[in-house]
Order: structure tokens, then C-alpha cells, then sequence
């Protein structure tokens, strides 16, 4: 279990590797190897595992009522899947889970996590934490979700990604991508954009996103 450096994950945050690897040992019982453009899981099917991510880039999507697709996040490498429904009454996938590229998840049972949990104070405050700011980014993204404008949910995604101090980020996700985590259809995302250069609120070269008029986007949030 000792294949992947641990140190930047923060379900292991204050262990030492050897104390990961341990833990890892006595919990995972299988290695599931997914290829690219694969389901994980679907939304809807029951969480009997931890599902942790140790190599590879997985998306979390839905479908909307419009038939849009819905981007929720990517995950990248080491962390848990729907940490907190493990653990939840209703412990079923929230959203469907798809390998962008080929990954690799450990699977630790239900019973053996929830045993190493009880066993190792820090692994647990770990845990708690994980899912405490998984809660919070789902706020956020209901936040997004109940303002009815793209323009005002675009304007909330670059506040998030930008302070008054720094007024540039760059993109991580395409275009085509961006329109997933918003539920709408690319062109619909490009003519927004277009308008908010046009209007002078923002610049964007290639990825490189500016903010020109921080207040013109803090109306309409």
C-alpha cells in the first residue's frame, strides 16, 4: 500500500506515511482499476465502501429537469468519494461518478473504516473535516444553483476564484466544462462571457480571466 505519496491528502493530514500505509493495509480490500470515460457509480446506488481516489481524475455529475448535464466537481487524487453518505441514513450516490482519465480506487468496507476511525483520534478529525468542507462547497454550489441568471452565477464562480487584492485566476476547466457546472449549453456560456468582456467587467486571454469591474459582479450575486 505504500505505491502513493499520502502526504497532500487530507484525509491523512498529520500522519506519518507509514501510519497511512498501515491503515491502508489492514482496511482496503480490493483495488478497482477504471478506465477512461467509465462509470464509478451511479447516482442513486448504495455506498457499502469508501471509495478512495488514488490515481486518476474522476467528474461528478446529474442530469437537470431540462435535460442539461450538471457538473457538480472533478476530483483529482487522494480523496474519498461522498464521504458523508457513507455514513448517512440514505447512504446512496448522490451523483454519477465518471473517470475523465484512467483511475485507481482503494476500497475499505464500511465496517474496517468505521473501525480504523474509532481506532486513530486524528484519522477521525480528519474525516469530519473532509466531509465538513464537502458541506460547505455544496452550499456553495446550492447558492449558485438558486441565482437564476448565468451572468449572476458566472459573477458568483469568479468572486469565488478571485479577492479585490487578486483580481486574476486562471481557468481550469474548458469552456464545454464550465457549461457543465452550470447546467446550460455552451453557446449560452460563450454569449455571457462575450457580453461581460464587451461591458468591460472582465478580461480573458486564453485562460486568463481579469476582473475590471469587482462591483458590476457583486450585484448580481
Amino acid at each position: 500500500m505504500s505505491a502513493y505519496d499520502l502526504s497532500s491528502s487530507s484525509l491523512f493530514f498529520h500522519l506519518f506515511q507509514n501510519e497511512a500505509d498501515d491503515i491502508l493495509e489492514r482496511a482496503v480490500t480490493e483495488v478497482r482499476r477504471v478506465e477512461k470515460g467509465n462509470y464509478v457509480a451511479r447516482q442513486g446506488e448504495p455506498i457499502n465502501h469508501l471509495y478512495l481516489l488514488m490515481e486518476g481524475l474522476v467528474r461528478t455529475e446529474m442530469v437537470t429537469r431540462e435535460g442539461n448535464v450538471l457538473e457538480i466537481e472533478f476530483i483529482e487524487p487522494v480523496r474519498p468519494l461522498a464521504p458523508a453518505f457513507l455514513v448517512a441514513s440514505e447512504n446512496r450516490f448522490p451523483v454519477d461518478v465518471i473517470t475523465t482519465e484512467r483511475s485507481v480506487f482503494y476500497m475499505i468496507p464500511k465496517s474496517l473504516w468505521l473501525k480504523e476511525l474509532m481506532a486513530n483520534e486524528t484519522l477521525l478529525i480528519n474525516f469530519m473535516k473532509v466531509t465538513s468542507n464537502m458541506t460547505v462547497f455544496l452550499s456553495r454550489k446550492v447558492q449558485m444553483m438558486s441565482i437564476k441568471s448565468l451572468k449572476g452565477k458566472l459573477s458568483l464562480y469568479i468572486l469565488e476564484n478571485t479577492t479585490a487584492q487578486h483580481d486574476t485566476f486562471l481557468l481550469k476547466r474548458t469552456q464545454t466544462q464550465l457549461a457543465e457546472y452550470f447546467g446550460v449549453q455552451r453557446p449560452s456560456l460563450a454569449r455571457t462571457i462575450g457580453e461581460m468582456i464587451r461591458e468591460g467587467w472582465i478580461t480573458l486571454y486564453k485562460r486568463e480571466l481579469k476582473v475590471l469591474q469587482r462591483s458590476k459582479l457583486e450585484e448580481l450575486v
